[in-house]
């Protein structure tokens, strides 16, 4: 690292370090990195599809942060809490701050897909009409298709004596219609779900034309409801709370996850989305019956639940209007990248290795590694952490297929990962059934560390391989999110990552480690340790430079920390991909603090700590950001980056994360992300670039 950069004055007075005005709101903060979501799909220089792509992102980013993060400040105005976090706002300032600003985002995101990208797409072949703009043969077969396959699976529900106002899902998309009987001229409310969950969103009646569900639907109302007058109709989504809790004293945690995830469908609601042409009559009575405020309806421009143009960015063909496609390179012994014969034991024996997701390939390094030790008949132990892992994960039937083979199998499913808590109860059921010894982690603590740990008999010892990970054991998240893995035999970090598997596993407590770092026990304490470190250093003349990347920056003591290191001298680069309620270049605080945000292609992902002291380097990564959360109640696993060659690597991807003019964001003292424009340098490019370059050369 760089270190000769010059540090600005720090003689102007300075607010004391637990000033409200040094600290930036978490909600406000998370608001600002899904509002940089959809600057992604506001930027024409993106190709058409991709843009698509992040309109939905944006939109599934925001249903699950008012699903749990906003239920929660409802949560707390509804029980009369007022515990103010460090930026000093009460949870109510906090909904009406973010109910503020997530409206006008709203109404950049319809606008940019009602008024730019759904009429983009009709000019290079991709029609989404609605049925007003159907020809007649068009219209045709969607009348057709009603009748044979969205019919029969309707449901319409009236509002009347014996049929009280029907329950509304979660994220459900419904139609709201008001009918009118013409013998008795009684009004009536009566709501239709749109079942996309079991037909398409888009319907295509021709190729690469699509049609909205529910726009079909709302054409044959009249079909739905015989002999009654459809008065009006309009689109509405419910929006419920879905965040729960578990009671570490249920005497059967799977069960009592189960229970709590039949429970969340019944949520309050946070949000109700209408469309913009809703009468008032009908907007006043959905408010009643969901029991919301007024503040908490927001009318959409446009289509609802935008989410569902995955399906669109989908389409087959049009590859001029996506990225060029990237295939994640395996790893090679002796550059036979195609032949795939690496031996990853043999590997890790003849040194670190370390990786780098999306640009090296997690089917052709992680999975290779646990299938290979399956497969070794002198491989005695294999045990894993997981967190959140695909439906048809590789790993899991691997390690079933470990125990089947009389090794010792080992998983730590977490049961309580936020919407993955099903899947995962899944993946812990075939592995108990198959004789895997299957753990759900310490009372209290959620698992979030990621390790695998195989153990083998060699020359008449026992020796231990381990893979410690930023991301999870998710094939498919592998493509998308970047993320690094070390491959090492280092027996003491092996012993160390053998012990946190026997607290997890055992009643024991995990002690303090010869070279990993664990959450809760010791990581705030560490963290805060090598700040010092590194402030001593500078004060004693060295060279000094703190250099950290991570998903989120929330914790008020690890924030204060890295203040006191700016007012010292030292220079400290962040690049945080979200939340950071951290505020840079605050006089006589933080001017020696850059913050920078990536946020492009692949969601950047990983974890890494880096010091450096005079001419040592130091570097850790793992699953850890610095939240309250990561640091008390989670189990979190950071490892040390020792091979020098690696840390060269480690070093060279922060310098272009920092160095990005095209994806990247700097973070001002004023709390907003500037865009740099220049668009010279992208450090997934650039990294694409090297991996293919190293493939090639080999």
């Amino acid at each position: 690292m760089e270190s000769g950069m010059e540090t600005a004055s720090t003689t102007t007075e300075a607010p004391p370090l637990d000033s409200t005005e040094l600290y930036s709101n978490r909600e406000m903060s998370w608001l600002l990195f899904n509002e940089r979501v959809l600057e992604l799909a506001e930027d024409e220089r993106i190709p058409l599809l991709e843009r698509v792509k992040f309109l939905a992102i944006y939109a599934a980013n925001l249903d699950e942060f008012y699903m749990v993060r906003v239920a929660g400040l409802h949560d707390q105005v509804d029980a009369g809490i007022d515990a103010r976090g460090p930026d000093g706002l009460s949870a109510q300032e906090a909904i009406e701050q973010v109910d503020e600003h997530a409206r006008e985002l709203g109404r950049r995101h319809s606008e940019r897909w009602e008024n730019v990208i759904r009429p983009a797409l009709a000019e290079e072949g991709i029609r989404v009409v609605d049925t007003a703009a159907c020809d007649p043969d068009e219209l045709e077969a969607l009348d057709r298709m009603f009748a044979d396959q969205i019919f029969p699976v309707l449901t319409p529900l009236a509002v009347g004596p014996g049929r009280p106002f029907p329950y509304i899902s979660n994220l459900s998309l419904s139609i709201a219609v008001w009918l009118r009987d013409p013998v008795t001229s009684e009004h009536t409310f009566a709501r239709v779900k749109v079942p996309k969950e079991v037909i398409p969103r888009f319907l295509e009646i021709g190729p690469s034309v699509f049609v909205p569900l529910e726009d079909v639907i709302a054409r044959h109302l009249g079909d739905l409801f015989p002999g009654m007058e459809i008065r009006r109709h309009a689109f509405f989504r419910v929006t419920r709370d879905a965040d729960f809790t578990v009671s570490d004293e249920a005497d059967d945690l799977l069960r009592a996850v189960e229970d709590e995830l039949r429970r969340r469908r019944f949520g309050e609601a946070v949000r109700v989305e209408i469309s913009h042409e809703m009468d008032p009559d009908m907007r006043g009575y959905l408010i009643e019956q969901l029991a919301v405020d007024e503040d908490q309806v927001v009318d959409v421009k446009g289509m609802l639940d935008l989410e569902d143009l995955w399906s669109i960015y989908e389409v087959d063909g049009h590859r001029s209007l996506r990225d060029a496609p990237w295939t994640p390179i395996p790893l090679s012994e002796h550059g036979d990248r195609e032949e795939r014969s690496m031996d990853m034991l043999a590997a890790m024996r003849a040194g670190d290795i370390l990786v780098h997701h999306p640009y090296d390939s997690f089917a052709g390094s992680v999975e290779r590694f646990v299938q290979q030790a399956v497969a070794d008949p002198d491989v005695l132990a294999l045990k894993m952490t997981v967190y959140r892992t695909s439906d048809d994960s590789e790993l899991i039937p691997s390690l079933i297929e470990a125990a089947e083979r009389g090794k010792q199998a080992v998983c730590l499913v977490e049961l309580k990962a936020r919407f993955d808590e099903r899947r995962n109860i899944g993946w812990a059921r075939s592995l108990e059934e198959a004789g895997a010894h299957v753990v759900h982690g310490l009372p209290g603590l959620k698992t979030h560390a990621k390790a695998l740990l195989v153990v083998r008999r060699e020359g008449g010892g026992l020796r231990h391989y381990v893979h410690i990970g930023t991301g999870n054991y998710h094939a498919k998240t592998a493509r998308r999110y970047e993320d690094f893995g070390l491959f090492t035999c280092d027996q003491e970090l092996a012993a160390d990552v053998g012990e946190l598997f026997n607290a997890l596993t055992g009643s024991s407590r995990s002690p303090e480690h010869g070279k990993a770092v664990v959450a809760p026990e010791h990581m705030r304490r560490w963290l805060l340790d090598q700040v010092e470190q590194t402030i001593d250093a500078h004060r004693a003349g060295l060279p000094a430079r703190i250099v950290m990347k991570m998903n989120s920056l929330v914790d008020p003591d690890c924030i204060r920390a890295l203040y006191e290191a700016s007012q010292a001298g030292v220079r400290v680069d962040l690049n945080i991909r979200g939340i950071c309620c951290l505020r840079p270049g605050v006089p006589g605080v933080s001017e020696n603090i850059n913050v920078v945000s990536v946020v492009g292609r692949f969601l950047e992902h990983s974890r890494v700590y880096g010091f450096r002291r005079g001419d040592e380097r130091y570097y850790w990564m793992g699953s850890a950001d610095l939240m309250p959360r990561n640091l008390d109640t989670r189990v979190e696993l950071l490892a040390p980056i020792e091979d020098e060659r690696l840390k060269s690597q480690v070093e060279d991807t922060l310098e272009r994360c920092l160095a990005d003019d095209t994806f990247a964001w700097e973070l001002g003292p004023d709390e907003v992300w500037s865009r740099r424009l220049a668009g010279h340098r992208s450090v997934h490019r650039e990294l694409m670039e090297r991996a293919s370059a190293a493939s090639a050369a080999v």
